[in-house]
């Protein structure tokens, strides 16, 4: 009997290593899908209640636990949760009582890194309104373009926005939209100013009868960029490479959030003595390179890196729980039994999905990018865009694997590698990513061929060595009897797009190739890139310092690769 229980308890004690050895990450794995599992119980069960219980419900709970805990760090402002609690309070009634806002309705944001982003928001959330972030970078007919997605009737701005503003308040005017800077006086006609009338009411906490139709369906906020949300969260207004250790030691910074390009800049800047002084321990995001994922921990210390790969609209999103340098994630198969997602076959010219002899996608091979699919359900729902139907509906694809099924066009493609371990490869179509910014190039093009020289105009995105994602590029045809001015051009392309989605590089051609449905061919193109000496049509570079687009130069190119000139 004694040797019949010693054998079991050596299977035990070895079966642990066995299954280590014969598949390295199960124990990650099933870990990783238990917290999801128990997430995802948790979600449920807060939409099960009455009320349901939201972000909102987490603050006010940590705010009546911690009142006096800093809850914002802003240079050297600290809010505590009971400050921007009561802030928030304010918000909403002024919002009620001035502006005369009730639930179900929805108010436009047009700020920059600063605490008043986060108690207006609050605010809002407790008046059950929700709130259209517009990107501060945006101009113009693209800053309208947000604005009327999202059926706002009030603006509230930043006044340091004041320009941007007054360039499109006749429009809104003309809609009827209310617009207020985020200041206690206006300097605008037609602007009201909103922070007087929030330090006249009263702190006292809002009723949540003035948030009592909010469902778990209902609009929160409408998302046209990044962010984030914590428990103590340190906000600037502007990242800057060369003070962003010192402000981790400022505040005891235990997290970090990044976008590739960011940690890119902290491992390109001087090194220090104290490069490793600090407390950071975990680093969260995305578009980080393997060799830059390398050099960061080579220099700074042991940072628990975790790149992941999601989208605001999208239903499936990937976390490299696992830490393997360069991955964004890793094909769970306990958790892909309840998020059904796939790799399938991509035409980038023609810009579809390949079918088979059936019309129906076909799944690719480990080792080949794809574009990643996900089947629409009930738990992994799509809802779309708001007030943008045709645009919801291109991102749904029919009939995949059998007749009547659904799923999301992610519109990116990756790569599954033989141990299961899933690489972002590159976005497809008319999008490409510079600076963790995305760019939409029929949009460029657009802005571009206002231009009284420009006859036609295809926009593109080009990589440049030793940078993440790529930039962009412009193949002009001009018109007839008319000269090219890189000035002209120039200050148009600074008046009305943003610096990361003007072309950085042109080229003059002759003539536009096109598909046989119409479409700008851009793969040739972006293979070819912008090296001069390969390129015989004309290239200009836009120069910011000369304020034009001047004659790229092969000294210029070189200074690119040497990355001796910053883009």
């Amino acid at each position: 009997m004694l040797p019949v229980i010693y054998a079991v308890l050596a299977g035990v004690l070895l079966l642990p290593l066995l299954v280590n050895l014969c598949s390295p990450y199960f124990f990650q794995d099933v870990s990783y899908f238990l917290q999801f599992a128990r997430r995802a119980r948790q979600v449920h069960s807060y939409g099960q209640r009455r009320p349901v219980r939201t972000i909102l419900h987490a603050f006010l709970e940590r705010a009546h636990q911690s009142p006096h805990k800093p809850f914002l760090l802003f240079r050297d402002q600290t809010l505590t949760y009971v400050q921007v609690d009561r802030r928030s309070n304010q918000v909403a009634r002024a919002l009620r009582d001035r502006l005369g806002l009730r639930q179900g309705e929805c108010v436009a944001i047009f700020l920059g890194n600063e605490p008043a982003y986060v108690w207006l928001w609050l605010g809002l959330a407790k008046l059950g309104c929700a709130m259209a972030c517009l990107n501060c970078n945006i101009r113009g007919k693209s800053l309208l373009h947000c604005f009327q997605c999202c059926g706002a009737k009030v603006l509230l701005a930043s006044p340091e926005l004041q320009a941007a503003v007054e360039e499109v308040l006749p429009s809104l005017k003309k809609d009827d939209v209310a617009v207020y800077y985020v200041s206690r006086s206006s300097n605008t006609d037609g602007v009201d100013s909103f922070l007087d009338k929030v330090d006249e009411v009263s702190t006292e906490s809002i009723p949540e009868s003035w948030r009592s139709e909010v469902t778990f369906f209902t609009p929160a906020i409408y998302i046209y960029t990044s962010g984030t949300t914590g428990a103590t969260v340190v906000l600037r207004a502007k990242f800057s490479a060369s003070q962003f250790w010192d402000d981790c030691r400022k505040y005891n910074v235990t997290i970090i959030q990044y976008i590739g390009e960011l940690l890119r800049y902290l491992c390109n800047s001087p090194q220090k003595p104290n490069d490793r002084d600090h407390k950071v321990r975990v680093a969260l995001g995305n578009g980080l390179r393997g060799d830059v994922w390398r050099e960061f921990i080579k220099r700074f210390g042991d940072i628990h890196i975790y790149e992941f790969y999601a989208s605001t609209e999208g239903n499936v999103g990937l976390v490299n729980y696992t830490r393997k340098v360069g991955a964004v994630g890793r094909v769970n198969y306990l958790l892909r039994k309840v998020v059904n997602y796939e790799l399938i076959k991509y035409d980038v010219e023609k810009d579809e999905p390949v079918r088979d002899g059936n019309g129906y996608c076909i799944k690719v091979p480990k080792g080949e990018v794809g574009l990643l699919v996900c089947r629409i359900t009930r738990l992994t729902p799509f809802s779309g865009y708001a007030g943008g139907k045709t645009q919801t509906e291109k991102k749904k694809l029919r009939d995949v694997f059998k007749k009547g099924d659904l799923y999301f066009n992610s519109g990116d493609l990756l790569m599954m590698d033989h141990e299961n371990f899933i690489y972002f490869h590159d976005r497809v179509g008319d999008t490409f990513r510079w600076k963790g910014e995305n760019v939409a190039t029929t949009e460029v093009a657009d802005i571009v061929g206002l231009v009284d020289f420009v006859q036609e105009v295809n926009v593109y995105g080009v990589s440049v060595p030793g940078h993440e994602g790529r930039i962009g590029m412009a193949s002009i045809k001009m018109k007839e009897d008319h000269e090219f001015d890189g000035r002209k051009l120039f200050k148009h392309v600074a008046d009305y797009l943003p610096t990361y989605a003007r072309p950085r590089f042109l080229r003059i051609q002759d003539t536009i190739e096109i598909t046989g449905t119409f479409k700008h061919r851009k793969v040739t193109l972006m293979e070819e890139g912008f090296n001069p000496a390969v390129i015989k049509d004309a290239l200009y570079f836009l120069d910011d310092k000369e304020k034009m687009y001047v004659p790229m130069t092969e000294d210029i190119y070189n200074a690119i690769n040497d990355k001796t000139l910053k883009l």
